[in-house]
């Protein structure tokens, strides 16, 4: 089962139980022994497979001797700094800038008068 937003609650937990128990199967594992492992109780993992809520700290216990926790890095993501964030610390960087009060390169045609103020363009 695809795991998504229209799923209620219920269906999630039940859905990811029944991962955790088929993951806990294919590494040869006995509620038992997962749960001595993790330093929950049996009833604890007995719980999560039935798709029941549980505290976090479980949930990690679980998949760290399960090997999951790459899963849960996948899963959410750290988010890099803000645009925001960014832009303050490249600001915070450099400090004002000035410019360097070279003239930029002339594009006057040799024999041509520079524009100034006042005069007409035609």
């Amino acid at each position: 089962m695809m795991i998504n937003n229209q799923l209620s609650d219920e269906a999630i937990l039940a859905e990811l139980g029944a991962r955790l128990a088929q993951r806990r199967v294919a590494r040869l594992l006995s509620q038992a022994a997962l749960a001595a492992e993790a330093g929950v109780s049996k009833r604890t993992v007995e719980r999560v497979e039935a798709g029941e809520s549980v505290q976090w700290v479980t949930l990690i216990r679980l998949c760290r001797v399960l090997d999951l926790m790459d899963g849960l890095d996948r899963w959410l993501p750290e988010s890099g700094p803000s645009p925001m964030a960014l832009l303050k610390e490249k600001q915070a960087g450099k400090g004002r800038q000035r410019t360097s009060g070279r003239r930029a390169v002339s594009t006057i045609k040799a024999g041509e008068k520079p524009w100034t103020w006042g005069e007409s363009s035609s």
